[in-house]
């Protein structure tokens, strides 16, 4: 289970004036994931999600508030949590130079998995994703789809308990896209516990067993897809959010 407690960011920029002004990315946000459950962080871009998913993946140090993983804080167990948790973005870079094969023998090497096993987890993981007979190409020669492929494969090497995805089919196409939300939900169904922020709605609704709807740093709504759109007399969770924030005009 992931436990996050009143997590702040706080932030300065200088503002059209030249004057140095304080301001919130993430403004006092609480829940909790549960293992086999997919919890969905959803809002429109700037809303405070990739911020967010930093302090929790332990990227980035919250101005207050704290993380907890099976009731176990960075500060003490920092390197068996982050040995425990994969996190995947939109734009995660790999190293072009290298074949994928390469890259996830690389990565088994980093999070300390034995190479026999590193082998027979690549050539499972290879045929899960379909990337067997891409494994000795250079990853320079892979199209958007097929890298972001590779970045779960990475993901998946070590078998981690936590899994932190931001943005993961932005993008994609739909055949591409759809891969990968099969992955996380079979991943669930694994007992994973798994943060998936998005800010395309229906993909949210889809396999989210919970949503946190961010704006502006707060939470404004927290619950299953079926409750909040009864919470707020909607049929899906694009107009649920609009109904929480008064409107397109009021974001």
């Amino acid at each position: 289970m992931i436990k996050v407690d009143n997590l702040k960011k706080k932030f300065e920029r200088i503002d059209s004036n030249k004057k140095k002004v304080t301001f919130y990315a993430d403004n006092g946000i609480s829940f909790e994931a549960n293992d086999g459950e997919i919890v969905g962080i959803l809002g429109p871009n700037g809303a405070g999600k990739t911020t967010l998913l930093r302090m929790i993946s332990g990227i980035l140090e919250p101005t207050s508030g704290s993380v907890s993983f099976d009731d176990k804080t960075y500060d003490k167990y920092e390197i068996e949590i982050k040995k425990n948790i994969a996190c995947l973005s939109g734009n995660t870079k790999l190293y072009d130079d290298l074949s994928i094969y390469e890259l996830l023998m690389m990565c088994a090497d980093i999070y300390e998995v034995p190479k026999a096993k590193a082998k027979e987890r690549i050539k499972e993981i290879a045929k899960r994703l379909n990337l067997e007979n891409l494994l000795h190409s250079r990853i320079a020669n892979m199209s958007t789809g097929q890298t972001q492929k590779i970045n779960i494969a990475r993901c998946m090497l070590h078998n981690p308990k936590y899994y932190i995805l931001d943005e993961a089919t932005t993008g994609l196409d739909i055949i591409a896209s759809q891969i990968i939300l099969n992955f996380i939900k079979e991943e669930r169904d694994n007992g994973k516990t798994i943060l998936y922020s998005t800010h395309y709605m229906e993909e949210a609704e889809n396999i989210c067993d919970r949503v946190v709807m961010i704006n502006k740093g707060v939470i404004i709504e927290l619950g299953t897809p079926d409750e909040i759109k009864k919470r707020t007399g909607t049929n899906n969770l694009r107009d649920a959010f609009f109904a929480l924030i008064g409107g397109a005009e009021n974001e």
